[in-house]
């Protein structure tokens, strides 16, 4: 995993990138992603691919999604995922991306350009 560092008004956003699949696996990883991410490049805001992201993310039933916003939440945290969501026939997930992209600290979105844009704009 590496970082490629993007400045904005807010501080730094870290764009992830890999070559070894699967960033995000469970909570945990995410969480070493964050400390990674701060350690490593200094930031606090972090856009990732969504093929980065383990499938069972987004199935809701796992719990893995709530459990790690609440990680991102309680660390002051930010993150955003950008990919492709229209294969999702999931309710509660469209909902939840629904939800989540109208708050302050976790976007779903299509592009990279998006989702650094989300990221500089949130407060």
């Amino acid at each position: 995993m590496q970082f490629e560092s993007i400045p904005c008004d807010q501080g730094t956003i870290a764009v992830v990138t890999s070559d070894d699949g699967a960033v995000i696996r469970d909570a945990q990883s995410a969480l070493d992603l964050l400390m990674a991410a701060r350690y490593e490049a200094d930031a606090d805001r972090i856009a990732i691919a969504k093929e980065l992201i383990a499938d069972d993310f987004f199935i809701l039933s796992t719990g893995m999604a709530g459990e790690i916003l609440q990680k991102y939440v309680n660390y002051q945290a930010k993150l955003a995922i950008y990919g492709d969501y229209s294969h999702y026939t999931s309710k509660p997930l469209h909902d939840f991306i629904y939800e989540s992209n109208k708050g302050r600290d976790f976007f779903f979105v299509e592009s990279r350009e998006e989702a650094l844009r989300k990221l500089a704009e949130a407060r």
